[in-house]
Parts: structure tokens; sequence; C-alpha cells
């Protein structure tokens, strides 16, 4: 007995391939079924904010020499009106969270956990600088 599901062409496949649009699943044109992941941010991880591409850069740099720095620097950040995705927590919570990230990275450091920390979060950075720069050519197209 197979325990496996349904096999290709099996009335399951093709029901699936009707419901395309409707939820997280949805068919593909060869018949296969797409599924939608969602990555779930922690607190710490929510609270890197959306900076100009530029600063981000500026931020993994310091963050790669001294652990915690552009961290720390990023933290201002908030202060000066960037978007994280945390947008029901107030300005000065989000500010901490980034603070504790920092300091996290700074005390960590000495056992490497704290560098390699660092420079994880500085390359979260410029990625989030990345989508938001495409974000901003996708709406001057439109």
């Amino acid at each position: 007995m197979d325990h496996h599901g349904p096999k290709e062409g099996d009335s399951v496949g093709t029901a699936a391939a009707g419901d395309a649009g409707r939820g997280p699943a949805a068919a593909s044109s060869s018949g296969g079924v797409v599924v939608q992941v969602r990555e779930k941010k922690g607190a710490l991880r929510a609270a890197i904010p959306y900076m100009p591409f530029p600063v981000a850069v500026i931020c993994l740099f310091l963050n790669t020499f001294v652990p915690g720095l552009g961290t720390f620097v990023s933290a201002f950040t908030v202060l000066c009106g960037a978007r994280t995705d945390l947008p029901d927590r107030h300005i000065c919570c989000v500010f901490w969270l980034n603070i504790a990230a920092a300091l996290i990275q700074i005390l960590t450091a000495i056992v490497m956990v704290g560098w390699i920390m660092s420079i994880f979060w500085g390359m979260d950075m410029v990625i989030l600088a990345t989508e938001r720069r495409c974000r901003a050519a996708e709406s001057d197209l439109h």
C-alpha cells in the first residue's frame, strides 16, 4: 500500500490544478502545485530597518570590522524614520531592540558568535535595502 500521496494524473492532483490562485497553494503551468513559504521573523530580526542602500553598506562595513557598531548606527535610522517589519511597535521600542541587538553582538564578539552575528546582521541590512530599492524602482514604472 502506497502512503506517499497522489500520483500524477490522480483526481486530487487535477483538483489542485483547478484551485489556482486560491490560498497559499496554486497550480503552475506544468500541472504541479506551487507552495508559498513565508519566513517568520523574531522581534530582533524584524527590527532591522529598511535603510537607503549606501547607509546599509556602511553599516555592513562597520559590523564587519567592529562587531555591533553598524547595528548601533542602524538603530538611529529608526529615529530618522526608517521603516521596519514591526509597524505596530512604537519607534522607541524598535530603537531599543536594535540597541539590544548591537549589545548582544558586542558582548558575544569575544567568542566569535557576536562577530559572525554582526556580519550576518549587516548582510540582512543590505538585502533589505536592496528590496527597498527594487520596490521603489517598480513603483516608478507604474
